[in-house]
């Protein structure tokens, strides 16, 4: 393993083999970190967190000359609160924001300018784009698409292979950039598809496999594709 001199290591903290903590980082108590584990600067990790094995943390993000929308340059650290568990193979960018008690699982990649709410669970091979915000006690099942500039209030459910859009016209250069807002204890049905721009509503339900193009009120089921109302 290699840990960088500056690192503030809390107590009864465990260090896979060939682990790698850079400058700067800051581990709670009773930290597990797994092998073949890369903790890139600055990240701070709060007490009884539990990391798996071929993790990064704190991954900065890359861009190219034909992207649109160019990571910032001012993001802050990774910071991840107390008994968060992550899963294996998982990259989780900085400039991000864990809170308490929530679980990662393998292979799950969170972008940068996120902040994931207590208690939340994120299932395997979910996807969570940047300038987003996932509420309290959340679940987004596995295979998940979370789309940039999406809002997910709390105790929202979202089933497996979920997919979210942001951009109307397709990277056009038209209009401006808008994911879902899914309100409060709303639940979505495996591989249902949402458009961009779309609220669906407090308690609403969408059904497995709806394409949802328009608003859906409070309450309201809905179903099919498009999708619409059960009457």
């Amino acid at each position: 393993m290699t840990i960088h001199s500056s690192v503030i290591l809390g107590t009864d903290v465990e260090v896979g083999e060939y682990a790698v903590i850079e400058m700067g980082v800051r581990l709670g108590d009773r930290v597990r970190v797994g092998s073949h584990v890369v903790i890139k600067e600055g990240t701070v990790i709060g007490n009884d967190v539990e990391i798996g094995d071929h993790v990064i943390l704190g991954k900065r993000p890359g861009s190219n000359k034909k992207m649109a929308r160019k990571p910032s340059n001012d993001l802050g650290p990774l910071t991840i609160d107390s008994e968060v568990t992550i899963g294996s193979h998982v990259t989780l960018y900085t400039g991000l924001s864990v809170a308490e008690g929530v679980f990662i699982g393998d292979h799950v990649s969170i972008r940068e300018q996120v902040f994931i709410d207590k208690l939340t669970i994120i299932g395997r091979h979910a996807m969570i784009e940047p300038n987003t915000r996932i509420g309290k006690g959340v679940t987004i099942q596995t295979g998940c698409y979370v789309t940039a500039d999406t809002t997910v209030e709390d105790s929202v459910f979202i089933g497996p292979c979920c997919s979210m859009s942001n951009d109307k016209y397709m990277a056009s250069g038209k209009g401006t950039h808008t994911g879902p807002y899914i309100k409060q204890n709303a639940k979505i049905g495996n591989h249902a598809t949402l458009l961009p721009a779309i609220t669906i509503g407090e308690n609403a339900i969408i059904g497995a496999g709806a394409v949802v193009t328009k608003d859906v009120p409070d309450g309201v089921i809905s179903y099919g594709n498009p999708s619409k109302a059960k009457t």
